[in-house]
């Protein structure tokens, strides 16, 4: 049997082409970096913490806590970079094809975009941090290898979609958060401003995508739904990073992954972290109460 090509994507960029091009800034020249961020202030909201609303947390000397949202920003800074590094490598493959001819323009704005996303977290993380975390083991895609090539490529924007959702989430809480440095605040605020044309990009491909493959092979449907509620979990999972621990001064770094993970104040803040994400999922038709 041969194999179905995907079907050219037809989307009306034209406001986000617009967007992009008039908001443009230059990332090398609009950061003041300071030498050093001001001592006592946390990195990353506390509220955002993996421990956040835990006995966990209560249980953190000051300073330890102050070493958490340090070194769980440098993770979460570092896990930007790593997925950003991913999205780019994927669309630059596909950018000159002909199924994307329509959205190429938008794509080489989007990729001089998340290079220089990933320019300005990997500065923060080494000027400030010292360091960046190595990537993650990525999720096994086996489950999914059998599927048609158009729910393939669906598959490749949904994760796209799904890292720049959860991402969001943070950059628009911590963007405001005056307890945080200003370059801290900074970044998050920048990178919230072009994430919100990049999800919008996301959600318009999915859904092109996702149309074709209801059409074609509406049976994928439920094995593309588990797949993408399983990347989901694991997307959370990745925020949990036991080296984070460690290096706040932390003991027994995995036990505290793995009750941490599990307690019912996370699993409530990582329903409300993927709430806009499950929404969209589910309006879209293939939510988890897709999976069989």
């Amino acid at each position: 049997m041969a194999v179905r090509e995907v079907d050219p994507v037809v989307l009306d960029l034209g406001r986000l082409e617009n967007l992009a091009e008039s908001g443009y800034y230059n990332p090398y020249t609009m950061f003041d970096w300071p030498d050093s961020l001001e001592p006592g202030l946390p990195w990353m909201s506390e509220s955002l913490t993996t421990l956040a609303g835990t006995p966990m947390w209560d249980e953190l000397t000051r300073e330890q806590q102050l070493a958490l949202t340090k070194y769980e920003s440098i993770n979460f800074f570092s896990l930007n970079i790593h997925g950003i590094r991913e999205l780019m490598s994927e669309v630059v493959m596909r950018i000159h094809e002909p199924v994307y001819a329509n959205v190429s323009e938008f794509l080489h704005h989007f990729i001089g975009e998340e290079n220089e996303h990933m320019w300005f977290f990997s500065k923060f993380c080494l000027r400030y941090g010292g360091k960046l975390y190595p990537a993650q083991p990525a999720l096994k895609a086996g489950s999914v290898d059998h599927l048609s090539k158009v729910a393939r490529e669906m598959i490749v924007f949904a994760r796209i979609l799904i890292f720049e959702e959860i991402v969001d989430y943070y950059n628009a809480h911590m963007a405001t958060d005056q307890s945080l440095p200003h370059i801290a605040r900074e970044i998050n605020r920048v990178h919230h401003v072009d994430e919100s044309r990049h999800v919008a990009f996301g959600r318009m491909i999915f859904t092109d995508l996702l149309g074709q493959v209801a059409k074609r092979d509406p049976e994928e449907i439920p094995v593309v739904a588990e797949y993408l509620e399983d990347y989901l979990q694991y997307s959370i999972a990745t925020l949990y990073n036991p080296a984070a621990y460690r290096d706040a001064g932390i003991p027994d770094a995995l036990g505290l992954r793995r009750r941490a993970l599990t307690h019912p104040a996370r699993v409530e803040a990582h329903d409300q972290i993927l709430k806009r994400t499950r929404r969209f999922l589910s309006k879209s038709g293939v939510g988890r109460e897709m999976i069989k």
